[in-house]
């Protein structure tokens, strides 16, 4: 019932240094062929500056401080969904119409953001930072499909991607190693690693590259000398100190790995005028688990208090509040 103009976003075109990979062109040719499939009009929005400059920039300059940042959710708050709504204006349509998994209800004069129904595939996570303007003319048709039947309508339709391969790795670049991403504008700089008590037990190239949570080991490009009692166990990063360029080290299940709390920067509410209730869900990654938590301000800080202690809680990931099925908004994670 709709008359529908299909869009291409070209983000991204430098090759993969290590696959010598690129699949814009791969992707925008299977747009091309979607649209005569559809007899749709097809246009192609060359956004790689602005997507190089205000996504790819601001994560790089994030790792830098030490940060674990999230260009999915950037890209879509920044990239997709303005530019979208600049293209609707230009070519007088009225909604925009996306892939994603989530769905949208709207209630009065306001519009919520709720989960997907097929909870394994939902993408709530990375439109978190959406507004009210966002929302109130965009369709997600498929939130209330599960991904099987997705696959199942496109393969009875005989669409030429219906056994396309699921995308996956950051927003327009791809699956590619983050720390061979970064040594291409990040310089090594050798740190020393310390284990819980402070003494030195090896040494690693900049702590630009790590996250929090992450095992140690050569295959990061981490040598240590792990005592004898523990020289079975598995560690994982801890701590990163930014100003000395030191990580901080321990065994599985360290009281140290898990925190009881953050707070929360650059907080976003999806409507301004519902502010977080004091119990709510909160997820710290795409699709991880939806933690019960208490919200608390204080000192004009949002504080978030989960219900047990968290592992791998990194600052600059982006932490979604949930209410029920409802996403309510975010804020990236400090402590």
């Amino acid at each position: 019932g709709y008359r529908v103009l299909g869009v291409f976003m070209k983000n991204f075109s430098e090759k993969n240094p290590i696959t010598q990979e690129c699949n814009w062109i791969e992707e925008k040719i299977m747009a091309q062929k979607i649209a005569a499939f559809l007899d749709i009009s097809l246009i192609i929005l060359d956004l790689e500056k602005q997507y190089t400059s205000q996504v790819i920039k601001p994560m790089i300059k994030a790792y830098n401080k030490g940060l674990t940042p999230n260009p999915d959710v950037a890209c879509n708050t920044i990239i997709k969904f303005p530019w979208l709504r600049k293209a609707v204006k230009e070519h007088n349509c009225q909604f925009i119409s996306t892939g994603h998994y989530a769905r949208i209800k709207k209630q009065g004069n306001t519009h919520k953001l709720l989960r997907a129904k097929d909870e394994s595939k939902d993408q709530s996570y990375f439109l978190s930072e959406l507004s009210q303007q966002d929302l109130k003319n965009t369709l997600f048709p498929i939130g209330n499909l599960k991904k099987s039947q997705v696959r199942k309508l496109a393969k009875k339709l005989k669409f030429p991607n219906a056994n396309k391969p699921s995308t996956s790795g950051i927003c327009f670049v791809g699956r590619v190693k983050i720390k061979s991403f970064l040594e291409r504008t990040i310089k090594n700089k050798i740190g020393k690693v310390l284990d819980t008590e402070g003494n030195i037990i090896g040494k690693h190239p900049g702590i630009t590259y790590y996250t929090i949570g992450q095992r140690v080991g050569e295959h990061l490009g981490i040598e240590i000398t792990k005592p004898k009692e523990d020289s079975t166990k598995k560690y994982y990063i801890a701590e990163k100190n930014a100003k000395t360029n030191t990580l901080i080290v321990a065994p599985e299940n360290h009281p140290i790995l898990s925190k009881k709390s953050c707070y929360l920067a650059k907080v976003h509410h999806i409507n301004p005028s519902v502010k977080f209730p004091s119990k709510v869900h909160v997820r710290i990654r795409h699709l991880g688990d939806l933690i019960p938590a208490t919200i608390t301000n204080k000192s004009n800080k949002v504080i978030v208090t989960f219900s047990k202690p968290i592992s791998a809680l990194a600052a600059g990931q982006v932490l979604v509040v949930y209410k029920g099925k409802e996403v309510l908004g975010c804020g990236e994670i400090r402590y």
